[in-house]
């Protein structure tokens, strides 16, 4: 197993190669398509602005890459913005088509009386198979890390997803579908349960 971890210039790449490093995996950083021939699975963190993040990929000539390694059946994580660029879009940056793997939208969290924008602490997420695949060892609704404004809103049934309630308001936490795992939470910042879930991931 060889674990490459996207770089385009931003995100939250050194927290997430520090928690692959707790797990006892050293990855190996992706900057080009051409490196992806030496991973066998492929982690991208997400932190920043939807289109910021699309547009950086596009500069490394990795949007199509990416597209044609989950086309394959490839293993992917995407993290935070890593999950939502799977989209159609984003209201974040309507101009900016995401890689369209994933039927749907980003929306902005509505405002309301007492709800603070972002997202930002602990919540938990109902998986769609509790204690199986990717969430074996995590039980009925483990606690996860969030920072964020923006989330998907799936509309393709062939993706299962975890559930998470925020101030009233349900979204994916994450969607999963053969390999491709990808999440609004991040498991880097989220201890045991997060470490557990990059293992899983990774069939350690």
């Amino acid at each position: 197993m060889n674990v490459g971890l996207v770089d385009y210039g931003g995100g939250n790449l050194r927290s997430v190669a520090n928690a692959l490093h707790a797990i006892g995996v050293d990855p190996k950083i992706i900057n080009t398509p051409e490196e992806l021939a030496d991973v066998t699975h492929v982690i991208l963190p997400g932190q920043g602005e939807f289109g910021d993040v699309i547009r950086q990929l596009q500069k490394r000539n990795l949007v199509s890459a990416l597209r044609d390694w989950i086309a394959a059946g490839k293993p992917y994580f995407g993290i935070c913005v890593g999950y939502q660029i799977l989209f159609d879009g984003s209201d974040e940056a309507p101009e900016v088509p995401g890689l369209g793997i994933v039927k749907g939208r980003c929306s902005r969290f509505s405002e309301a009386e007492g709800k603070k924008i972002p997202q930002m602490g602990w919540n938990g997420a109902t998986p769609p198979d509790a204690g199986q695949g990717y969430w074996k060892g995590l039980g009925e609704e483990p606690y996860f890390y969030f920072v964020h404004s923006y989330f998907p809103v799936v509309t393709d049934p062939e993706w299962a997803v975890a559930e998470t309630d925020y101030a009233g308001e349900k979204f994916a936490a994450s969607v999963e579908k053969g390999k491709v795992l990808a999440c609004q939470f991040h498991p880097e910042k989220s201890q045991d349960a997060g470490l557990t879930l990059l293992k899983n991931f990774l069939g350690l």
